[in-house]
C-alpha cells in the first residue's frame, strides 16, 4: 500500500479489503466498548461517587464532555497552525481546496467535529435519563474517544484500512449509547 492510500484513484481501491478492514476495526471497537462499559458499571461507583440528582448528572456529563471538546479544539489548532504557515492555505477553506500538507488534517478537524457532537449529545441524553453507575459509561466513551482520534489521525494515510479501527473506536460508544438512551426511556419507567 502507497504512503498516501487515501488518495488512490477509485479504480485502484480494493473495496474487498477496504470493507474487511472496517468490518475489522467495528467488531473490535464493538467488543472494546461492550467490555469497558461492563468494566465501568461494576467497577465505576467503587472508585468514584456517581452523582443521581438531575443537576449533578448533566454537570457530571458536561465535564466529561469537555474531554472529545479538548480534542476538538487540538484538531482546530492542527488546522489552524497549518494554514498560518501555508501560502496556500493562508486564505482559508473559502479559497479552495487544502493543500496536501493541509489535507489530512482538514478531515480529521471535520470528522472530529462530527463525532464531537454525536458523543456530546449521547453524554447529555444519558445524563438526563440515568444516574449512578450508567454515568460510570461517559469516562470510558471519552477514553475511547481520545484513543479513537489518536488511531484515526496516525492511520488516515493508509486510507480507510488505516482510519477504520480509529473511526470505530471513537464512534462505537455513541452508536451503542444511543440505543441503550432509548431503552431507558422506554423501560426503565
Amino acid at each position: 500500500m502507497t504512503r498516501d492510500a487515501f488518495r488512490r484513484p477509485p479504480e485502484d481501491v480494493d473495496m474487498v479489503a477496504e470493507e474487511r478492514a472496517i468490518r475489522r476495526g467495528s467488531t473490535i471497537a464493538t467488543i472494546a466498548t461492550l467490555l469497558g462499559f461492563s468494566v465501568a458499571w461494576w467497577v465505576g461507583p467503587a472508585v468514584v461517587d456517581l452523582p443521581s440528582a438531575p443537576g449533578e448528572r448533566m454537570a457530571f456529563a458536561a465535564l466529561i464532555w469537555a474531554v472529545p471538546g479538548s480534542v476538538l479544539m487540538v484538531a482546530i489548532l492542527m488546522v489552524s497552525t497549518a494554514r498560518r504557515f501555508s501560502a496556500e492555505d493562508i486564505g482559508g477553506q473559502a479559497a479552495g481546496p487544502p493543500s496536501h500538507r493541509l489535507a489530512i488534517k482538514a478531515a480529521f478537524l471535520q470528522n472530529t467535529l462530527e463525532q464531537t457532537v454525536l458523543a456530546g449529545g449521547f453524554f447529555l441524553a444519558l445524563a438526563a435519563v440515568a444516574g449512578g453507575p450508567w454515568l460510570a459509561f461517559l469516562p470510558i466513551a471519552a477514553s475511547f474517544f481520545v484513543l479513537g482520534r489518536i488511531l484515526f489521525y496516525l492511520g488516515y494515510r493508509r486510507g480507510a484500512q488505516g482510519r477504520a479501527l480509529g473511526m470505530a473506536l471513537t464512534m462505537m460508544p455513541s452508536a451503542l449509547g444511543y440505543p441503550l438512551v432509548a431503552a431507558l426511556v422506554l423501560f426503565a419507567r
